[in-house]
């Protein structure tokens, strides 16, 4: 379901205009796609701190894993296996 919009008017000047109704025909959007796509990228919506701090704090303090060189990991497959030459 789409976000409920609601209605602001803006003035322009007559060059801004052509250039958004320019652009608008060459993607094949309305000229308000563009307006809210322009503000969106401006203006992001703001971002849940805590939720992202909380997501940093599960992945520092995960379990550490030992990291292997590709070659001991491959020669202890290789062990492990029994895998042919």
């Amino acid at each position: 379901m789409a976000e409920p919009m609601e209605r602001l008017q803006i003035l322009v000047t007559p060059e801004q205009r052509r250039r958004l109704t320019v652009i608008a025909s060459q993607r094949g959007e309305p000229v308000t796609a563009l307006i809210r796509e322009a503000i969106d990228s401006r203006f992001p919506p703001k971002v849940n701190l805590e939720a992202r701090r909380a997501a940093a704090r599960f992945l520092l303090d995960r379990p550490k894993v030992p990291y292997l060189p590709p070659e001991e990991l491959d020669a202890l497959l290789d062990d492990r296996f029994d895998v042919p030459e």
